[in-house]
């Protein structure tokens, strides 16, 4: 476990994307500390989702931090996009292209802070020569592609490897996938310290949007802490 303040990271993924500059200015309103923004492009996952144009439009409604994920292969010639739409954190897959060393440069030299997502089936051994690089390790805990997926356990190990090999180091240990009011204090307990939740945020609305979100931000963080 480790004793730095927990973060809670709505995806947007999993809000009405009719109106995600609204779901994200109730989010932050409702507590969320960052805003996540899954980009998936139907190559590396399956599924399709945002594109830079999204998270440039998305930045002005966003007050703290967005935090977007790069899903995509190969990411390089889409970073310049994503690098001028206002991210905060950027992060890509070890996977994502054949010189991740380079990719991250160009992400921090971009004044934007640099993230390396790892799939479950990817080892911990792959941060060895990367973690200097970097100000966030994002852990997937589902297979990326698709929201609403159950959390995989296996992956608590991981956490804690990672959270070891960073030692008392200012690096972020993301977790992302099957985050609830239960995995979420799984996931704390190992080392993590930013949570992406996205359907226990946004899928569980009652009547009011702003009292709902507020009540499962809150009770995410409850649990964690």
């Amino acid at each position: 476990m480790n004793d730095w303040p927990i973060r809670i990271a709505p995806s947007i993924l999993a809000g009405d994307f009719s109106c995600l500059g609204d779901e994200c200015r109730i989010a932050e309103d409702a507590g969320a500390d960052w805003i996540h923004v899954d980009v998936m492009d139907g190559h590396f996952v399956p599924a399709i989702t945002f594109g830079a144009s999204t998270c440039s439009a998305l930045r002005p409604h966003i007050k703290g931090v967005m935090d977007v994920h790069l899903m995509i292969s190969p990411v390089d010639p889409h970073l310049d996009d994503f690098i001028a739409s206002g991210a905060d954190v950027l992060t890509v897959h070890v996977e994502s292209g054949p010189h991740v060393h380079r990719t991250l440069q160009k992400i921090r030299n971009a004044g934007i802070r640099p993230g390396v997502a790892l799939n479950p089936a990817t080892p911990a051994s792959a941060l060895y020569h990367l973690i200097d690089l970097v100000d966030l390790v994002c852990v997937m805990t589902v297979n990326p592609g698709f929201g609403g997926q159950s959390f995989i356990s296996s992956q608590i190990e991981k956490i804690g490897g990672i959270r070891k090999l960073t030692g008392r180091s200012r690096v972020h240990v993301q977790v992302d996938g099957g985050i609830n009011a239960s995995t979420a204090r799984l996931a704390v307990e190992a080392g993590a310290d930013v949570l992406v939740a996205g359907s226990a945020v946004f899928g569980n609305r009652m009547s009011n949007k702003s009292e709902d979100y507020a009540r499962n931000i809150a009770e995410i963080r409850s649990t964690a802490k």
